[in-house]
């Protein structure tokens, strides 16, 4: 399999994972929560990374100006996709081992109740669930658990779409 079609299916794997997050927000009632978000933002930057990289032309020799692009664009999904995961490590570090009072932030009845409408709505779009709560399981793993391994495995598919160029 060719570097661009590796990076094309990063791009909309990547894409469908956010596709399923919002699905499991909207249609099962699953709030997200802050790491949550977290984790959503590094899959929108490796997914438009990787759409990137797939959509650049080829490049002929060796040190062309779209082979270096390409290389700059997929190292960013590769450290996008590495940083996402260590939120997920931290995500399963503390749904394993919740503190006494486990918050991940206020409530979004205390956001609307106690500070104006311009200073909520961009703390509501920041997750307000608990993060240590654990929701949703799928073959004994956890969302975030879940989240961790696919954001590895995007990076390691990125890595050696890179890696052949």
């Amino acid at each position: 399999m060719g570097p661009r079609i590796r990076y094309g299916a990063v791009a909309v794997a990547a894409a469908a994972l956010i596709g399923f997050a919002i699905y499991l927000q909207e249609v099962k009632g699953l709030e997200p929560c802050p790491l949550c978000i977290l984790q959503r933002y590094a899959y929108v930057v490796v997914a438009a990374a990787a759409l990137v990289a797939a959509l650049l032309p080829p490049a002929a020799p060796p040190r062309s100006g779209p082979r270096v692009a390409t290389r700059i664009a997929a190292w960013v999904g590769i450290v996008f996709a590495v940083a996402g995961a260590g939120v997920g490590v931290w995500h399963v570090w503390l749904q394993t081992h919740p503190p006494q009072f486990a918050s991940c932030g206020p409530s979004l009845q205390y956001l609307v109740a106690n500070l104006p409408l311009g200073r909520a709505l961009p703390r509501i779009f920041q997750g307000y669930a608990d993060c240590t709560e654990v929701t949703w399981r799928f073959l004994g793993l956890t969302i975030p658990a879940w989240s961790l391994l696919c954001l590895l495995g995007l990076a390691a598919v990125l890595w050696s779409a890179q890696r052949r160029r």
